[in-house]
């Protein structure tokens, strides 16, 4: 296959009955969601959002985020998937760099302040046929005929080395940056989990996740279709609902990353899930293998840059590897088309084999900055290190990064926001270990006192994984002498004058 139409449309034409949507009791089939999609391809061209063009998908997950989705994969257009939590002046920051031709919103209204060049679509019915222009006045779209015009896609025509589209990172030391991505890396990233983890014609899979993450986009959606299984999401995840919802969805494959894995392991029990028909799950977890009773798990080393995924290891339920970092972890072996090494500073270095298989470099307005090196060797920041058996284990993040409810936090808009609260004098955040794997955001700063109401008020027009939960007042934020940048490692051992806890506080205000 050359792009991801046709994937879809081979999809489509062999297994239409698969269940392609939101896991309940009116999940549409693969042909129900494609009959509405190819129906807009034609609308969304006549918008200014189709072949070739750029354009920003903004949204929660839902059935019409999923069509929305394949809706421009079939028109040939380029899609950038982005976090709806953000707050709109930083998704125009992060959209001027990209420039997309059209924004479509699902779910979550964006102002005409971002990308004010740009179409505004919303899409936030378009699994019930209807597509709606998005800025005033507001009118809706004529869709075309729908499924009858599939085999004339216009995505059919994509080369396999054109951009598919763009996930952000996650900003934490400035403004997230687009990564391009092909379709070429698209399509074996999904068969690399298709393979891996034996998807077959008999498996539904399960993706809680918000569907900009690399997670259940490249491995669940797009690597379900490869392996053609049934393909499921969640508007919403609930500790309380998820193994009954497992359980009547019939799911066998779990896409899941450390948050959820904590919440699930916590707030349930083995009784909570028995009957469930798991049997495997990615984000390889012992006590979860142990007490819910899935047979496999996966590991895995990757990120965006790095093809989505370039390292996987499966383990069996009792397994107990003798791992500091633990057993989620460890990357294990190389994907057959990637190379890796780790420099004497010990940083992971990949390189692929072929072209695709990577990210093709940094979207920016001024063009594509591709970090490679003249060898083709990309720097992942991260940190790891080679086991006795040859096999990579990941350490952490060689750049400060915090992490709150499985997002990470773009450190430098959230100094940006309490650096102009008065009474705040100067700022920085950084992190603390809480009860789950996550982090705690720490705002420390300098000033004659703490002006709490102030920073609640900033706190509570922030995104819930952007707020800080502590405040401390210290003398002097520790900054590099050359530039002036935080050196943030050193923020733990500074003399705190003054400490408000704004969690109870924060909670009531939410």
């Amino acid at each position: 296959m050359r792009n991801l139409a046709e994937l879809v449309c081979d999809r489509v034409r062999r297994r239409p009955d698969a269940r392609f949507g939101m896991a309940g009791d009116t999940t549409p089939t693969l042909e129900q969601a494609a009959g509405p999609a190819m129906a807009a391809a034609g609308a969304l061209e006549a918008a200014g959002a189709g072949f070739g063009r750029r354009v920003a998908l903004i949204g929660t997950t839902s059935d019409s985020y999923l069509t929305a989705w394949l809706a421009l994969v079939l028109a040939g257009a380029e899609t950038a998937m982005v976090n709806p939590d953000y707050p709109d002046e930083l998704l125009a920051e992060m959209l001027a760099q990209l420039a997309p031709d059209a924004v479509v919103w699902v779910g979550r209204e964006v102002s005409a302040e971002v990308a004010p060049n740009a179409v505004h679509l919303d899409g936030s019915s378009l699994a019930q046929g209807l597509l709606r222009r998005g800025t005033a006045p507001r009118s809706e779209i004529q869709l075309g005929s729908g499924l009858t015009g599939l085999a004339g896609a216009p995505g059919l025509a994509r080369d396999r080395f054109d951009a598919a589209g763009w996930m952000h990172t996650s900003g934490t030391t400035g403004v997230p940056k687009f990564c391009e991505q092909t379709h070429e890396y698209f399509l074996r990233l999904g068969r690399f989990i298709a393979d891996s983890m034996c998807f077959s014609e008999t498996d539904t899979v399960l993706a809680p996740l918000p569907m900009f993450h690399i997670n259940p986009l490249g491995y669940g959606v797009i690597g379900g279709l490869t392996g053609g299984v049934d393909v499921l999401g969640l508007e919403r995840f609930s500790a309380r609902g998820f193994w009954p919802l497992v359980r009547a969805c019939g799911a066998t494959v779990l896409i899941l990353h450390a948050p959820p894995v904590e919440i699930l392991k916590r707030a349930t029990t083995a009784e909570d899930a028995a009957g469930h028909r798991v049997s495997r799950m990615f984000f390889a977890d012992p006590d979860f293998l142990e007490t819910f009773g899935v047979p496999l798990g996966f590991s895995a080393y990757g990120s965006t840059e790095a093809g989505g995924l370039c390292h996987i290891w499966a383990w069996r339920r009792g397994d107990r590897p003798e791992l500091a970092e633990g057993m989620s972890r460890y990357g294990g072996r190389a994907r057959h088309e990637v190379q890796w090494r780790i420099d004497d500073g010990g940083e992971i270095h990949v390189r692929a084999d072929r072209e695709g298989v990577l990210f093709s470099g940094y979207r920016r307005a001024d063009g594509l900055l591709r970090p490679f090196d003249e060898d083709g060797w990309f720097a992942t920041g991260d940190l790891g290190r080679t086991d006795e058996a040859g096999n990579l284990v990941f350490i952490e993040r060689r750049s400060e990064s915090i992490r709150v409810k499985g997002e990470f936090v773009p450190i430098g808009y959230v100094e940006q926001r309490f650096a102009s609260v008065d009474g705040i004098d100067d700022v920085a955040v950084w992190r603390r270990d809480s009860d789950l794997v996550d982090d705690e955001i720490v705002l420390y700063m300098t000033g004659e006192s703490i002006p709490t109401g102030a920073i609640l008020a900033t706190s509570a027009d922030l995104p819930g994984f952007m707020r800080p939960t502590t405040v401390a007042r210290v003398g002097d934020i520790p900054r590099d002498s050359g530039v002036g940048k935080v050196r943030r490692r050193l923020l733990g051992g500074v003399a705190v004058l003054e400490q408000a806890d704004l969690g109870a506080r924060r909670e009531t205000r939410s």
